[in-house]
């Protein structure tokens, strides 16, 4: 028994520190290192290597905090005899309405008693509207309705719990959807017979094999065929700036003549910056440098466990701050425009915020796309975040020293569960067919970590308390302040978007005191980004319109009646508002004596696992 407790005692790792965590400790002053830092007194030790062991079984899900939402919702549910007689009420008009479809199928054609959600394509196929198919899918749809009722609305219940709990609900009534098994998937049983049950022989030997792949370690299937350098991230260019926490590409220019305002583009430290430089096709790096401008790409080292000290401030001063600096300094002092992506784009408006309230103006204009400032209605995606699971996470990275992207990877999967887990397993393991491979898929399969330090105060910080929002965040010293933002902004966020939903990428019009052209294009996450002209695929389209500082703010729904749709990429659009703001002209910078070529793109870092 005495064991256990003095190898918890410790459980806190003592990895060696790479040379940038030492030089950061010098430098970084904000937030205090201490707080994140401080030696656990060893009782605590022993709590958080339990926390940490439940967290990484439960794969990062706190159950504390999702036990508490389902007794938040139990107790008031219990406590609300009214509502409790509007379910039942609801629940009898659905069976009454079931029953009456159920009739009239056995006529003939009839029209359904209820409709799928327009993102729901589980039931499209016209086998599911043949006896007893139709019957199977249409209770189903009604009993899902009735669950989103019951879970909603319940007066007394949290904010917060009530969509986890609707959350939750969903989740399990996906798993028994009635698409996901042999005996009640037409598809399936008509693939079945077809082959004679071959694609189920075959579907299970896939999925042991795909099983055994995974506790071996081995990298996934997904990325085999596009490979950065190769396949993918192929838009020539050079290697200028590397450190212990970035590689900073320039790219050749296309023309023989380039504005002369660079371009800098600041990915997600969450993901590999090639999301951005995927097929030459559908690469946003190739297409600027194909319309004349000159564009540097910050590449993000995937950090380990030695890296586990390494906070906001380190990402922001060595990493973004200092691909400002080397990029002003080989185009001769030219002002820039930054694009910032996701998590890269919170980063950069932290920046620029601080940069112009020190009066640096080297920032010409910014772009966010799908990037947040402001978290109070961060969507789905806010159910993983609050006090008891945040407790969970951080145990969890504290032990590892890090957040693995598989992890990261796996909350963002639950998020849209139809679409990227239970349609593919179907795919994949009951129809037997063949997963369709694109740089897209390659890229999500490359995931990447983050360091401890770093996702604690992003998630905690930024996150949960909403300290940039609130002006609470410090930097070089001072308060950032977004109001203090004048450069001119190009926002995008995406109609389908789980991970940062249009309306919170929207609420950058309260903070920022700039002209603010905002764009909504068709699309989630990264599909809506990834939206080059020309392009095939489903049709798509964009609304877009700018607001200038001293016109009078409108909201989100507003401004989304007073806008019609264009067809098409909204990438056009885009780059014709940065080329006005980008001067004439010019000769392409040459090569500085200070940022030599160390190498071709896209470097060494993207190819780090």
């Amino acid at each position: 028994m005495s064991a256990l407790p003095l190898a918890l005692v410790d459980a806190q790792p003592r990895t060696a520190a790479t040379p940038l965590v030492r030089a950061a400790r010098k430098v970084a002053s904000d937030p205090p290192a201490e707080k994140f830092l401080a030696e656990p007194v060893p009782l605590a030790n022993y709590d958080r290597a339990i926390r940490a062991a439940v967290a990484r079984a439960s794969r990062g899900i706190a159950w504390p905090s999702l036990m508490a939402a389902w007794a938040d919702w139990y107790r008031h549910l219990a406590s609300a005899p009214g509502k409790q007689m509007e379910l039942a009420s609801k629940a009898q008009r659905k069976a009454a309405k079931f029953a009456l479809y159920a009739l009239e199928a056995m006529r003939g054609d009839c029209d359904p008693c209820i409709d799928p959600l327009p993102q729901d394509r589980r039931f499209a196929d016209p086998a599911w509207q043949q006896p007893p198919f139709n019957l199977i899918h249409q209770s189903f749809l009604l009993m899902q309705q009735w669950a989103w009722n019951a879970t909603n609305h319940v007066v007394g219940v949290s904010r917060h719990h009530e969509r986890m709990v609707t959350f939750t609900a969903r989740q399990m009534l996906d798993v028994m959807s009635p698409s996901n098994f042999v005996p009640t998937n037409p598809e399936v049983l008509a693939r079945t017979m077809q082959t004679g049950g071959m694609n189920l022989a075959q579907g299970a030997h896939d999925w042991w094999r795909d099983v055994l792949a995974n506790f071996a370690g081995k990298p996934p299937r997904d990325g085999a065929d596009f490979q950065p350098g190769h396949e993918v991230a192929v838009t020539p260019g050079k290697v200028v700036l590397r450190n212990d926490l970035i590689e900073l590409i320039q790219y050749t220019p296309a023309t023989s003549s380039a504005y002369a305002q660079p371009v800098l583009i600041v990915p997600s430290p969450i993901l590999k910056y090639y999301i951005l430089d995927l097929s030459p096709h559908n690469s946003m790096v190739r297409y600027l440098v194909d319309q004349g401008h000159t564009v540097f790409m910050l590449s993000w080292r995937n950090p380990d466990a030695r890296d586990r000290e390494l906070g906001v401030d380190h990402y922001l001063r060595l990493g973004i701050r200092t691909a400002i600096d080397a990029v002003t300094a080989i185009t001769g002092g030219q002002a820039l425009h930054a694009v910032g992506y996701c998590l890269g784009g919170t980063f950069l408006a932290m920046l620029a915020a601080s940069m112009a309230g020190a009066g640096d103006d080297r920032i010409a204009s910014l772009t966010l796309l799908a990037a947040e400032v402001d978290f109070t209605e961060a969507g789905e995606l806010s159910i993983f975040i609050d006090d008891s699971q945040l407790a969970y996470l951080e145990d969890m990275t504290w032990e590892q020293g890090y957040l693995d992207g598989r992890q990261m990877a796996g909350a963002f999967t639950l998020l849209n569960s139809n679409d990227l887990l239970w349609s593919r397993l179907v795919r994949q393991y009951l129809m037997a067919e063949p997963p369709k491979h694109t740089d897209l898929t390659a890229w999500n399969a490359d995931t990447t970590r983050l360091p401890h330090r770093m996702h604690t105060e992003y998630l905690r910080n930024l996150y949960l308390n909403n300290d940039l929002a609130s002006g609470r965040v410090r930097y070089d010293g001072r308060a950032v302040a977004l109001s203090d933002i004048h450069a001119p902004i190009f926002l995008v966020g995406t109609e389908r978007d789980h991970v940062a939903p249009w309306k919170s990428v929207y609420m950058l019009h309260l903070y920022a005191d700039a002209d603010i052209t905002f764009c909504l294009t068709s699309g989630g996450h990264n599909v809506g980004i990834v939206n080059p002209p020309g392009a095939d695929g489903p049709p798509r389209h964009f609304r877009v319109a700018t607001k200038p500082a001293a016109e009078h703010y409108i909201d989100p729904d507003q401004w989304f009646a007073r806008n019609e749709p264009q067809d098409g990429s909204w990438w056009p659009s885009w780059q014709r508002w940065l080329a006005g703001r980008s001067g004439e002209r010019v000769a392409p910078p040459g090569p500085h004596r200070d940022y030599k070529p160390m190498g071709d793109a896209p470097g060494t870092y993207v190819l780090m696992r």
